[in-house]
C-alpha cells in the first residue's frame, strides 16, 4: 500500500492536517489531524510502499516498544487512514 497522490501534510494553527493539494482541497468540511507519531510515520512512509510490518518497526526503532504493541498499533493506524481514504492499495 501507499499513500495518495496528492495528498500534503501542512502545519495550521499548530495542527499538522493532510490536506489535498488543488481545488479539491478547499473542502475544509473534513479535517484530517496528525498526531506526533502519525506524522512521523507518514514523513517516513511518504512516497514509499508499506505493509504493517513497514510501520512497526518505525514504532519499534523509534519508540523502543515491543513488537506486538507495535503491530497492533500499526494495524490500527493503517484502518485509520483506510476510512480517512488516504491510501491505495
Amino acid at each position: 500500500m501507499k499513500f495518495k497522490v496528492g495528498y500534503k501534510v501542512r502545519s495550521m494553527a499548530g495542527e499538522n492536517v493532510v490536506i489535498m493539494q488543488g481545488t479539491a482541497g478547499s473542502d475544509m468540511t473534513r479535517i484530517i489531524s496528525l498526531n506526533d507519531s502519525s506524522l512521523l510515520l507518514w514523513n517516513e512512509l511518504q512516497g514509499k510502499e508499506f505493509e504493517v510490518e513497514d510501520v512497526a518497526n518505525v514504532l519499534v526503532d523509534t519508540y523502543e516498544i515491543d513488537a506486538a504493541l507495535a503491530e497492533r498499533d500499526a494495524k490500527a493506524w493503517i484502518e485509520r487512514l483506510r476510512e480517512c481514504n488516504l491510501i491505495e492499495e
